[in-house]
């Protein structure tokens, strides 16, 4: 058996060339400018929140309904912040949503897509590297003269080579490329925030909206079951002549119109649980845990963002700004399309009549190349592609701004309904207490004879609506300061399974 020497199967000469193009292209690189508009973080709007740092509460009244409520300008927001409702059965909800829930496994999937594809984009920074072996029979036709190293018309070729291209980023179109995929990435990172404060939001919101038609149904039911009473003495009364037809008429009316508004309120009530199961990803027989208004804790300190830290706060401003961000690097991009472009190529190889000769010195063969090239003429292409790129950056930067105000808006209207509804809850509780009273007046005066049974009904009728009213303020106002932390973003920054913010490239 021959024993080859332990050589390179290129020669020297060609690897001084490449080592020379090499580092050719890093100094192109190195030199070369990034074209287009640099992206600088946008600055907060000037603004402030009328409602901040004041309480909710007008007067000593507002304590009535339980607690009244203060904001805290600058005050962090937790990462798990429907915690502060300090309910057992909705925290077990949000758990079991946040790991069972589809649209936030697609959010999930979608900015894993992001993170390979903005990977793959990194690729065009490198040079491109192909190998290939091509083992090939011939035969020359007796026309010609046999093949002069082996003096035969049949031969044989085994070829190995590479095949290496390069293509310069002297203007920094490619980095802008990536930029802009990064950005796209940025996107989908928090576009699964968005996913996220969505469902938790939409959660609370849900068992809020279902503990309310709780005790709405509870209460129309009390009201039903008190008319019906008033019926039956009503009809006594008119045997004995103390009331009137048209008087009989009328109550039965109302409790025909109590019994009306009961259907939908059971409607929406289950409509409200295959919400719920669905939010959770469940299917609607999925049962549905038995929230009441009474299980659930009015946070007392709210926090309020300040604008400067809203914009880095809230999912939907993060995704638009990462918009923007890539719109204005598709215009380095499109910039650097109409520039000269530079490209190096090297195809190294062995051409040899066996293997073995393959391995042996003067078997090599090479070529490298640059080619620089300039588009001339392409029918106003690349002109009109700039403008549009150009035109979706003012469009980005448009729409950023109005996501920016929408976030305000947000914000602020949720402090007004949140201070409304302390408002609101004074006046409901008073009106409650007040109905109660006239309840308990009835009731006395009925056992001293001074009142009819009937006097005695319409008051609890009364005192029933009013609890009725203030059911649902009181939900108004767990559903308007859950909608506050919404607003606010949520607190997902403080979360420990957050996406980190990138991947080290940019640095």
């Amino acid at each position: 058996m021959t024993a080859f020497p332990a050589r390179t199967p290129f020669p020297g000469h060609w690897r001084r060339l490449l080592c020379g193009a090499g580092a050719l292209a890093l100094l192109a690189d190195l030199g070369g400018c990034a074209v287009g508009p640099n992206f600088h973080h946008p600055s907060a709007p000037a603004t402030q929140f009328a409602q901040a740092g004041r309480p909710t509460r007008t007067d000593s009244a507002a304590v009535a309904d339980g607690q009244a409520q203060t904001f805290h300008p600058g005050a962090d927001i937790p990462a798990r912040w429907w915690e502060l409702f300090h309910s057992p059965a909705l925290d077990r909800l949000v758990r079991h949503a946040l790991a069972n829930s589809p649209d936030l496994e697609a959010a999930r999937h979608a900015l894993r897509v992001a993170q390979e594809n903005r990977a793959a984009q990194a690729g065009v920074l490198y040079p491109n590297i192909s190998a290939s072996f091509n083992p090939a029979r011939f035969k020359t036709s007796r026309t010609y003269s046999p093949v002069p190293n082996s003096n035969s018309w049949l031969y044989t070729v085994h070829t190995a080579q590479l095949n290496i291209s390069y293509q310069a980023d002297i203007w920094g179109g490619l980095r802008r490329g990536i930029e802009a995929s990064g950005a796209q990435r940025d996107a989908e990172r928090f576009q699964l925030e968005a996913a996220y404060l969505s469902l938790t939001g939409e959660l609370v919101q849900a068992a809020i909206a279902y503990a309310a038609l709780r005790a709405q149904v509870d209460t129309v039911q009390e009201v039903i079951a008190s008319q019906r009473q008033i019926l039956e003495s009503a009809t006594r009364q008119i045997t004995l002549g103390q009331l009137s037809d048209a008087d009989l008429a009328q109550q039965r009316a109302q409790l025909a119109q109590a019994e009306a508004t009961l259907v939908p309120l059971r409607q929406q009530l289950s409509q409200q649980h295959d919400q719920i199961a669905a939010l959770a990803g469940d299917m609607p027989d999925a049962p549905t845990p038995d929230f009441t208004l009474d299980g659930f804790t009015l946070p007392q300190d709210l926090p309020v963002s300040l604008p400067a830290r809203l914009i880095d706060q809230r999912p939907d401003v993060k995704v638009a700004e990462a918009g923007w961000h890539a719109a204005c690097a598709q215009v380095g991009v499109a910039i650097a399309n109409r520039l000269p472009n530079l490209q190096l190529s090297a195809q190294p190889g062995v051409a040899a009549a066996s293997i073995g000769q393959m391995f042996v010195p003067g078997y090599g063969q090479w070529m490298i190349a640059g080619m620089v090239s300039q588009p001339l003429f392409q029918g106003g292409q690349l002109m009109h592609q700039e403008r549009a790129a150009r035109a979706q950056y003012e469009q980005a930067a448009a729409a950023y701004r109005a996501a920016v105000v929408t976030a305000v808006q947000d914000v602020t209207d949720s402090l007004n309904a949140v201070s409304a509804d302390a408002t609101a809850v004074v006046a409901d509780s008073e009106a409650e207490r007040a109905a109660t009273r006239g309840l308990d007046i009835a009731r006395a005066r009925l056992a001293y004879g001074d009142a009819s049974r009937v006097d005695m009904l319409l008051a609890t009728q009364t005192t029933l609506q009013a609890r009725l009213t203030l059911a649902q303020a009181r939900a108004a106002r767990l559903s308007d300061t859950a909608g506050l932390f919404q607003s606010l973003g949520g607190g997902w920054w403080n979360r420990h399974d957050a996406p980190p913010a990138h991947d080290g490239w940019p640095p």
